[in-house]
């Protein structure tokens, strides 16, 4: 097996845009800015996109699965924050359907359930032709405001 190498230059480049970007707020944060994430909130839901760039793949070239775990988390967390305010997971189940190799991913989050101090979300990662990637299921504790 031949093994790719990633990209010195884009990887250096996605890190310093970040560490010159950064906030340590929602959709400014460090990791966010690292991944180039991008928020919106349509209707009932967050969307988190970004384009997967090879630093982000584990060896068989695939996007890591703790890149996905964390696209995933951060589009419930992002959804909660907007709807409920801050909150924290309490727990969560990812499964893994595809591999993701190249193009825009998106992860949407919707309530499954919310409530005044539990909520419980979903979230699903599909690329640019709508296949599924990977979902999460999770329930968020709300923090006091």
């Amino acid at each position: 097996m031949t093994r790719k190498t990633i990209s010195e230059k884009t990887a250096r480049e996605a890190f310093e845009q970040a560490l010159e970007t950064h906030e340590q707020d929602f959709g400014k944060f460090f990791l966010a800015r690292f991944f180039g994430c991008e928020f919106e909130y349509p209707d009932d839901a967050c969307r988190v996109s970004f384009e997967l760039k090879d630093f982000m793949t584990n060896p068989q070239g695939g996007l890591h699965g703790g890149v996905i775990a964390f696209v995933l988390d951060i589009s419930m967390g992002h959804l909660l924050w907007k709807k409920a305010g801050a909150g924290t997971t309490l727990e969560m189940k990812v499964q893994y359907a595809k591999a993701a190799r190249a193009g825009r991913l998106t992860a949407t989050a919707r309530f499954l359930r919310q409530g005044r101090s539990i909520s419980y979300l979903r979230s699903e990662l599909t690329d640019e032709s709508g296949e599924l990637i990977a979902f999460a299921t999770s329930t968020w504790m709300s923090l006091k405001r």
